[in-house]
């Protein structure tokens, strides 16, 4: 053994014949890994696949960190982790192809149930029922998102959970199946060119600020795509451009940087060992730069790497491969021998074929049999002798000849049949009963579980009115929002605050006054300005059995942070099956106000990007309490949206402040009437009522006034449509753009309840101007609607 070899061996406490196992089940791994690669490329170029993206080229690099994954340890990674994913044992070679065949059997493909393109990875942190497993006793991958360094954000706060749990106090008991005193480091990778996403910069910035176990890899092949290194990265590399950030002892700030090369086993084995251990046991986060990375089959099917790198990179690529490096270190070093390694690629290309093989069996199976009950169920009908009976034999026929079938292919022959099958006998009722076995079928395997189902879901949450009594206090807004989080913190150990001027001021509407005094600095704290990684904390420490409350300081500003919480936090159910849930709760202020960007209500960007998210619109403080109180009983993710102009208006505070809860997706009546109703949410309500009282009641006119309370769900009751029943008008309200949430509105009603058969007129929408409204109180007046044109409207409607 050379020095190297000495060096790997003297580090691992291994005997040399421990060394070769080690060394020789590596390069079997890194083989395999390869081979399914090449093999997945193929069947995609045949038909057998939609689409391929594969980590050739990365095989021993994963290995390499693989080996530092520890039980705990929680990966966010991107599409081209396999080797990673193999090495850890958080995914299988078969796995792999089946998730490229988009298996919808979750048993198959456990990831996504053949949600997600290939290459992207999870595990399934939930039972079956939807609760939390054990996520201590071995390492854990977060679902993936393609979005280029998405996976940034949510790795900050997957470490950022980790010092909580190391540091917080009130999480040292209770929380044992989530964390071993934070010891779990959190390893994100990423590819060089997405490092030029600003999530990238922003985590990494944050990271130092926050003192986390993030471990962060950059798989660098000098390429983003077709461009070159050189076009995206200053200085030509990531690790160069960061240098500013490099760890500094005195100061006890920054990130540590390691630069060591893709295709060096012995480098990488010793690199990451170090750099890792340092941050498992010191929280300081780590850049781990791998560089002289290569891609043997380039980016991914949809193109040819020939047509944009030059035949001097190909060649380097080819003699650079870490696979064939790898190679030839066993042999420099007498490992093994030749025999040896041909021995040992010949067992892991066939067991990657056999993998191949089985995942693709145990796809086709269920579909043949599918097609095989179509069949006996069409010959019946073929058997009856019908007029259609020669051409359903033919669609039968068409169907089993088909030779790598989908269900799409069953569904339409079936309903081919159908429509040529006619009349009512046995044999069409039986193919029609499976027909809609099918369907059910189908929607279970790919339309199931935007939301969770689990005994938390919001809908499952006791319903508690809130109490009064001649002794309920009058307090601001702003007051019982703080004595109802005063309580919160005191009472429930895994709520955590956080965002920008939360912490030191409480907030600037002061609902967190004097709690971080009282409370601690962990439990409600101050941020940085950076909205992205702000909702990243919190889906990471949501992700981890925390329950945090994410401050987003006004909603013009959520626009930061919408691509993670539509991409991320409102696929994560659904794109996962069930698998993995984020109980997030983002706490954020808007509607009327002062100025363009403090007043914002883009109600309709956020009802439609955010399917998956409960959308809280609460008109006052009581309200908004009796809305974290049931979000923190659930398991669902929310966005509350505060009324700014609220805070200062007196309410009367429940006598169960702490107990009461808002059912999500049950509208409330504010007023009952017989003449219109008035349909609206947040500050609005209050302009609406002041139409009411000075022009519409004098004349007369009687209003049903409701409030949505949530614009997801929205009226599941069908309580609106009851109103209209009765007045047979109806208006919409809200201070989104034209057709905007009030066009969403009028769509749910008129269309989905079925609305349109009780009125007596055209309904109507009022919203505010397609421009941001203009500044101070005239600006506010004439950019958004104002008392008198909601009362001319409806006395247009009653005139009519």
């Amino acid at each position: 053994m050379d020095a190297t070899q000495n060096n790997v061996v003297a580090n691992g406490k291994l005997s040399f014949e421990e060394f070769k196992e080690e060394v020789l089940q590596d390069y079997e791994l890194a083989v395999t890994s390869r081979e399914a690669s090449l093999i997945g490329r193929k069947e995609v170029l045949t038909g057998k696949a939609k689409f391929g993206i594969f980590g050739d080229g990365k095989e021993l690099a994963q290995i390499a960190v693989a080996k530092t994954f520890k039980p705990g340890d929680i990966r966010s990674g991107y599409y081209r982790d396999q080797t990673l994913m193999f090495a850890t044992g958080m995914s299988t070679v078969e796995q792999f192809f089946a998730q490229l065949y988009a298996n919808p059997d979750i048993q198959e493909e456990p990831a996504s149930g053949g949600r997600m393109m290939n290459g992207h990875y999870g595990t399934r942190w939930l039972d079956e029922k939807g609760a939390w497993k054990d996520l201590t006793t071995q390492p854990h991958s977060t679902s993936d998102i393609s979005p280029t360094a998405g996976q940034m954000v949510r790795a900050l706060g997957i470490a950022y959970a980790s010092k909580l749990y190391r540091n917080a106090d009130s999480l040292k008991t209770g929380f044992e199946q989530f964390s071993h005193n934070g010891n779990e480091v959190s390893f994100c990778t990423i590819g060089d060119a997405s490092t030029s996403e600003g999530p990238f910069w922003e985590t990494l910035n944050a990271a130092g600020v926050l003192k986390v176990p993030l471990a962060v890899c950059v798989w660098d092949d000098g390429y983003g795509i077709s461009v070159p290194r050189a076009y995206q990265t200053t200085k030509n590399s990531i690790s160069e451009a960061l240098s500013g950030l490099q760890y500094d002892e005195k100061l006890d700030s920054g990130v540590e940087i390691y630069r060591v090369k893709g295709w060096d086993y012995a480098a990488l084995v010793d690199t990451f060992q170090k750099g890792i251990a340092r941050v498992r046991e010191h929280h300081i986060p780590a850049l781990f730069h791998i560089q002289e990375v290569t891609q043997p089959q380039g980016h991914s099917t949809s193109g040819s790497h020939e047509r944009y790198k030059s035949r001097e990179r190909l060649e380097w690529e080819k003699e650079m491969d870490c696979v064939k490096k790898l190679r030839e270190f066993i042999l420099e070093n007498a490992i093994a021998n030749e025999e040896e390694l041909v021995a040992v690629e010949e067992k892991a290309k066939d067991y990657a074929r056999t993998c191949k093989q089985d995942a693709w069996n145990k796809f086709l199976a269920p579909i043949k049999e599918q097609i095989q009950q179509l069949s006996t169920l069409g010959q019946q009908l073929v058997y009856e002798g019908g007029s259609n009976a020669q051409q359903i034999a033919a669609l039968i026929q068409e169907l089993s000849a088909i030779k790598e079938p989908i269900r799409k292919d069953v569904l339409r022959t079936t309903q081919r049949i159908l429509k040529l099958s006619g009349g009512n006998s046995q044999a069409s009722r039986s193919l029609r009963n499976y027909y809609d076995q099918l369907k059910a079928d189908a929607a279970d395997k790919f339309n199931s579980g935007l939301h969770s189902t689990s005994a938390q879901a919001v809908s499952k949450v006791k319903v508690v009115a809130p109490q009064f009594s001649a002794d309920s206090p009058q307090l601001n807004g702003f007051e019982i929002l703080n004595k109802f989080f005063d309580h919160t913190f005191s009472t429930n150990p895994a709520v955590f605050a956080f965002g920008e001027d939360v912490g030191k001021i409480g907030d600037v509407n002061q609902g967190f006054a004097g709690l971080q005094e009282k409370h601690g600095e962990l439990r409600i704290s101050d941020t940085g300005i950076r909205e992205a990684t702000i909702v990243g904390q919190g889906l990471g420490m949501a992700m981890r059995g925390l329950r945090p409350i994410t401050e987003i300081q006004y909603l013009d500003y959520l626009l930061y942070g919408v691509q993670t919480l539509s991409d991320d936090v409102a696929t994560m159910h659904y794109r996962t099956r069930g698998g993995q849930k984020c109980p997030l709760i983002i706490r954020t202020r808007g509607h009327r106000l002062e100025g363009i960007w403090h007043s914002g209500s883009p109600m309709g960007m956020i009802i439609n990007a955010l399917r998956g998210i409960n959308i809280c619109v609460p008109r006052n403080m009581v309200q908004a309490a009796g809305m974290y109180n049931t979000l923190l009983q659930s398991d669902e993710p929310a966005v509350v949206v505060e009324c700014l102009n609220g805070y200062r208006l007196k309410e009367k505070m429940p006598d169960n402040l702490f107990d009461f809860t808002v059912p999500f997706g049950v509208p409330e009546i504010l007023q009952e009437g017989e003449d219109i109703t008035i349909v609206s949410y947040g500050s609005t309500l209050r302009v609406i009522q002041e139409a009411i009282e000075l022009y519409l009641a004098p004349q007369g006119i009687s209003c049903e006034l409701i409030d949505v309370q949530t614009l997801l769900p929205f009226d599941t009751t069908h309580r609106i449509v009851e109103s209209l029943k009765k007045t047979n008008r109806i208006l919409f309200v809200d201070e989104d753009v034209p057709g905007g949430a009030s066009a969403y509105m009028f769509q749910q009603v008129m269309e989905l309840q079925g609305g349109y058969r009780w009125l007596d007129v055209a309904p109507r929408t009022i919203a505010a101007k397609a421009h941001r409204p203009a500044y101070a109180t005239d600006g506010d007046y004439f950019s958004k609607p104002n008392a008198e044109d909601i009362a001319a409207v409806i006395e247009e409607m009653m005139a009519e």
